[in-house]
C-alpha cells in the first residue's frame, strides 16, 4: 500500500530529483506548482517502482498526477501501485493532468474510460527563442511596446533577484495591490499565493528576476526548469509602467531561458484578459491536459444483480430473507478460515444483525463488487462474489459453500457459472483467482475451472481468459 505526506518546503529536493529532467512540459510537473497551490491541491507524494507518485485531493475528490519516472523508474509498476491503492481504499482511479505523450498509454491500458480536455487547463507553450528574441511580423506590437518602454524608462534595468532585494519586494507588493484592479476571489488568491511562493526565491530551483527602475522594482518574474521547458509560476509588472509586460517577458527569457527548448506561461485560469495577452505572443501550442477516469465493467454493463442457473443451481442477488443464513455462512470461523479476508474486522464497528448484508449491497452500489447468492431449491447455501476488479479487464472471484453442503461439487457449479458471465456478459478479459497452498478442495474446484498460473509461499493462483 502507498504511503503518501504531504508536500512541504523540506520535500523540494526529493522532488525536483524527478521534476528537473521531467519532460512532461506542464507547470503541473514542477515544485513550484506543488508549493504554491498547496491549499488548493492539497498534494501528498510517494515513491513507487523508481518513480514521483503525487495525489491531490480538490473539492473532496482524489486526483493523481501521471506518474514521474526517475532514471531507472517503472512505469508500469507505479500505476499498479495507485491502481492497486484506488482498489483497497474504494475511491474512484482519476489520473488527472496527463501530458499529450502519455494519454495513449492510458487509453491503450484500460477498456472502459472517460476522457475530459478542458480548455481552460491548457498550458500556453512557447519556443523560447521567439520571447527572447521576438522576431517576425507577429511580434511587431511586442516590440513597439519594448521599444516606447526604453525611451520612457532609461535607466530601467533587468537583473536576478535575490535575498537582498526582499525589501523592494515587499514595496512591489505594495504598489502592485494599489493598481491591482481585479477584485474576484480567484484573481486575489492566486496573489496572496504568488506572494507567498515569491518568499521561496532562494531555494536553487527558482530562477527570478525583476526590472528597476532605479530602485523601484517595477516587475518580476519566477520559474522553474524542468527538463527543457521553463515553466513561469509567477509575471507581474506596475500596469502604471506601460510595457514593462512584454520588457519583463523578453528580459527574463533571455536571462532564463538559455539552455532550454521552451517556456511555459501556464493557463489563463479562464480569465479573458489572460487569454487574449497570452495569445498575442504567440504560442506554439496549447498544451492539453487530460482528466482520464477508468471505469470499471459493472459501471458499465451491469445495473442489476441477474440470475444465472446451473444444472442444479440458481445464483442471484441477496435478499432481506437470506440474512440469517448469509450470516451464519459469515461468522462460521472454521468454514472461513480459508476464506482470506476477516469478515468481521472490515465491518470497522460492531456487527448488526444486517451488516453483512448492508456490505454486499454497498459494495454492488458502489461498483466494487458482485455478491451472488447460490441456492439450491430455493434455499441459500453459499456465496460467489466477483471484487477486485482492476480497470484493466481483471476481475477476482471467490466462492464459499455452507459446510452442509459441502463435497457435492455445488462451488464448482457456482464458480463457473459466475466466470462465464463475467468474461462473456460483464466483458472482462481476465477473471483470477486463489486458494491457500493446504486448501485442497478448493484447488481442486478451481482447477477444474479455470488454468493455473502462478504459485508463492502462501498461494496457488488461477486464471480464466475469453
Amino acid at each position: 500500500m502507498l504511503n503518501f505526506k504531504p508536500v512541504t518546503q523540506r520535500d523540494g529536493a526529493k522532488l525536483r530529483r524527478y521534476y528537473k529532467d521531467c519532460s512532461y512540459g506542464l507547470c503541473e510537473y514542477a515544485v513550484g506548482t506543488k508549493l504554491m497551490w498547496r491549499p488548493v491541491l492539497h498534494p501528498a507524494w510517494t515513491e513507487a517502482g523508481g518513480c514521483l507518485i503525487v495525489k491531490n485531493e480538490m473539492d473532496g475528490r482524489v486526483l493523481f498526477d501521471y506518474p514521474v519516472p526517475g532514471l531507472e523508474g517503472n512505469e508500469e509498476t507505479a500505476l499498479r501501485e495507485i491502481e492497486s491503492y484506488c482498489i483497497k481504499r474504494g475511491v474512484p482511479l482519476v489520473i488527472s493532468v496527463v501530458p499529450d505523450a502519455k494519454a495513449p498509454v492510458l487509453l491503450a491500458r484500460y477498456p472502459y474510460v472517460k476522457v475530459s480536455n478542458i480548455r481552460t487547463w491548457r498550458d500556453y507553450i512557447y519556443n523560447a527563442e521567439d520571447l527572447q528574441n521576438f522576431t517576425g511580423r507577429r511580434y511587431n506590437g511586442q516590440r513597439n511596446h519594448v521599444r516606447k518602454f526604453r525611451k520612457s524608462y532609461p535607466a530601467a534595468a533587468f537583473r536576478p533577484l535575490t535575498e537582498a532585494d526582499f525589501p523592494a519586494i515587499e514595496a512591489f507588493w505594495t504598489r502592485f495591490e494599489e493598481e491591482f484592479e481585479k477584485d474576484d476571489f480567484k484573481a486575489e488568491r492566486e496573489l496572496a499565493l504568488a506572494k507567498k511562493l515569491l518568499r521561496l526565491l532562494k531555494k536553487p530551483w527558482f530562477c527570478a528576476g525583476g526590472i528597476f527602475d532605479g530602485e523601484k522594482l517595477i516587475a518580476l518574474s519566477l520559474a522553474e526548469k524542468c527538463g527543457q521547458t521553463l515553466i513561469i509560476h509567477i509575471e507581474k509588472a506596475l500596469y502604471s509602467y506601460e510595457g514593462a509586460y512584454p520588457t519583463l517577458v523578453q528580459a527574463f527569457a533571455s536571462c532564463f531561458g538559455r539552455g532550454v527548448r521552451l517556456i511555459n506561461r501556464e493557463d489563463d485560469s479562464a480569465d479573458r484578459g489572460l487569454r487574449t495577452s497570452k495569445l498575442q505572443y504567440g504560442p506554439v501550442k496549447l498544451a492539453p491536459k487530460y482528466y482520464i477516469e477508468p471505469l470499471n465493467e459493472l459501471l458499465c454493463h451491469v445495473r442489476d444483480i441477474p440470475a444465472l442457473t446451473t444444472r442444479r443451481l440458481t445464483l442471484s442477488k441477496l435478499t432481506k430473507a437470506d440474512i440469517p443464513a448469509y450470516n451464519a455462512l459469515v461468522l462460521d470461523a472454521g468454514r472461513n478460515r480459508y476464506w482470506g479476508y476477516n469478515d468481521v474486522g472490515g465491518l470497522g464497528g460492531p456487527v448488526k444483525n444486517d451488516s453483512f448484508f448492508k456490505i454486499a449491497r454497498d459494495d454492488f452500489k458502489n461498483c466494487a463488487a458482485v455478491n451472488f447468492a447460490v441456492r439450491l431449491d430455493g434455499r441459500f447455501i453459499g456465496e460467489a462474489v466477483l471484487y477486485n476488479f482492476n480497470y484493466r479487464g481483471d476481475a477476482e472471484l471467490g466462492c464459499r459453500i455452507d459446510a452442509e453442503y459441502a463435497g457435492n461439487g455445488y462451488g464448482t457449479e457456482a464458480f463457473a457459472v459466475v466466470a462465464d458471465w463475467a468474461l462473456y456478459q460483464v466483458h472482462l478479459t481476465r477473471v483470477i483467482a486463489k486458494c491457500y497452498k493446504d486448501n485442497g478442495p478448493s484447488f481442486k474446484m478451481l482447477s477444474a475451472v479455470m488454468k493455473k498460473s502462478g504459485e508463492d509461499e502462501t498461494f496457488f493462483y488461477f486464471e480464466k481468459l475469453v
